[in-house]
């Protein structure tokens, strides 16, 4: 009987626990077909998400392609038929401008024992039995600029300017990376000038007023003194500047590091030959005022580095000759600001140079009207000592300065532009002329010849974009001869 119960009871359970499972079986169904259907929605719903993002992206990534700055490149062969057309892609983080300049300079001396920087050296007979010379030089220049600005006004960038001299030499003019805050402050750093505290007006050349720092001085010949020794594009080394502007106020501090003896022709000093023994740091301070027509700044240029070149005395002693400071004054009106047509540029120059066995001061004035410009430089040198042992036996006779001694220079410069020849624009050439003149007053009396003028004419052309250059050749040549006049360009090479 025992056994029969407990089968009956667990037989009733089997039937409970099978009724209740038949009875659960449809609501569990369709509960975990409705949690699919919702899984299947959600899973439609993300990939049309999806989809629209990955459209959104695709139209974002033509856009950008299509809006990306090309340049069209045209090529002497014929594009095959159906090819895409050759291009040239921008990085597009900024702009980029591609120029060029051409200069061709014709210049002339009447004399060999001349003053003028046609002649190489003080020591070298360029010209045996001439009393004239004519020289060709110039160069061709291709300029590269890239800057990015924001709009928080900060920008950075970079200048370069390759160029291939008439000599067959590469050379390069400018090579200098920028950023800073526009209308604030500027820091670059490279091969550039820093401001210009001896302005000549006009694309003119005056005697040793070449806009680098090498060469500058030469033994023989006298010394005007321009504040360029600190300005920078040396050979040598490189320049770092910063800047900064303050409503009318323009500060600027350029600090210059090469080989000092660079800036002597030929690494010669008072007739000694200079020794390098390490690099000079020139610090260069320009404090600038501007407003309106009236501009003013003035400056102060000074090696910080002894002992950095000079020479061993008989006794074999060192003697530095490297301890060099110039002062530096400038004032300019430009009514060309207001009346581009009938303005005139005047500039004032002053600049006075402290060195070892030397003092010099220089003072320059100079106009610009219609083209024509006009200036006067007086020079003063005051040469203390000067070996005179083995310098006056290799001159030859054309050694204009080789005694102690006080020199006046006095030098005339006057140019002419002829503006946008054949109507096109920045295809200009000048005609000038410039005449140098010695008073010297010698410790040692010495008989010197008299120095002569110097003739010649420039051309240049210039554009912001590439392109095809007209050969100016005749042009230089007639119009040298018929003035008899001299300019070459600012940019001497």
């Amino acid at each position: 009987m025992k056994v029969k119960y407990i089968a009956l009871v667990i037989s009733g359970l089997f039937s409970s626990g099978l009724w209740a499972a038949t009875n659960n079986a449809p609501a569990d169904i369709e509960k975990r077909l409705a949690q699919l259907e919702q899984r299947l929605i959600n899973a439609e719903q993300r990939a049309a998400d999806a989809e629209a993002k990955i459209q959104t992206l695709t139209r974002q990534q033509a856009a950008v392609a299509k809006s990306a700055p090309t340049v069209k490149v045209e090529s002497a062969e014929p594009v095959a038929p159906g090819a895409e057309p050759t291009t040239l892609t921008l990085s597009g983080y900024g702009d980029i401008k591609f120029y060029g300049d051409v200069e061709f300079n014709m210049d002339g001396a009447s004399s060999s024992g001349s003053l003028t920087s046609v002649k190489t050296t003080a020591n070298k007979d360029w010209a045996p039995g001439n009393n004239e010379r004519w020289d060709i030089n110039g160069r061709l220049l291709l300029g590269f600029d890239g800057m990015r600005k924001m709009d928080n006004r900060s920008f950075a960038g970079f200048s370069v300017q390759p160029l291939a001299d008439l000599n067959g030499k590469m050379n390069l003019d400018d090579a200098v990376f920028f950023f800073g805050q526009e209308n604030d402050w500027k820091v670059k750093v490279g091969r550039f000038e820093a401001y210009d505290m001896f302005p000549l007006n006009q694309d003119t050349f005056v005697e040793y007023s070449g806009n680098t720092a090498n060469d500058l001085y030469s033994d023989g010949y006298g010394y005007i003194y321009m504040m360029k020794e600190g300005r920078g594009r040396s050979s040598s080394g490189g320049n770092f500047l910063m800047s900064k502007t303050l409503d009318n106020w323009y500060f600027e501090l350029n600090t210059l590091l090469e080989n000092g003896s660079t800036l002597f022709q030929d690494q010669q000093y008072h007739g000694t030959e200079l020794e390098n023994e390490k690099n000079v740091a020139y610090l260069r301070p320009v404090i600038a005022w501007n407003s309106g027509r009236f501009s003013t700044a003035i400056a102060m240029e000074s090696n910080v580095v002894n002992n950095a070149y000079g020479y061993h005395d008989a006794k074999g002693r060192w003697v530095d000759q490297s301890s060099r400071t110039g002062y530096g004054y400038t004032m300019t009106w430009n009514g060309q600001k207001t009346d581009p047509l009938d303005g005139v540029v005047t500039n004032l120059n002053v600049a006075y140079m402290d060195a070892e066995d030397e003092t010099d001061f220089t003072a320059g004035v100079n106009s610009l009207w219609h083209g024509i410009e006009l200036g006067y430089i007086y020079a003063h040198n005051k040469i203390e000592s000067f070996n005179t042992a083995n310098f006056i036996a290799n001159c030859d006779d054309n050694c204009w300065i080789a005694d102690p001694g006080k020199y006046d220079i006095h030098t005339i410069h006057a140019s002419y532009l002829f503006p946008n020849v054949m109507n096109m624009k920045n295809f200009n050439i000048y005609l000038g002329a410039t005449h140098p003149g010695l008073n010297p007053t010698r410790t040692t009396a010495t008989a010197r010849k008299t120095p002569a003028t110097a003739a010649g004419c420039a051309s240049s052309i210039s554009s912001e974009h590439s392109g095809a250059r007209i050969s100016r050749a005749l042009f230089i040549m007639l119009l040298s001869l018929l003035s008899g006049h001299e300019l070459t360009g600012q940019h001497h090479v």
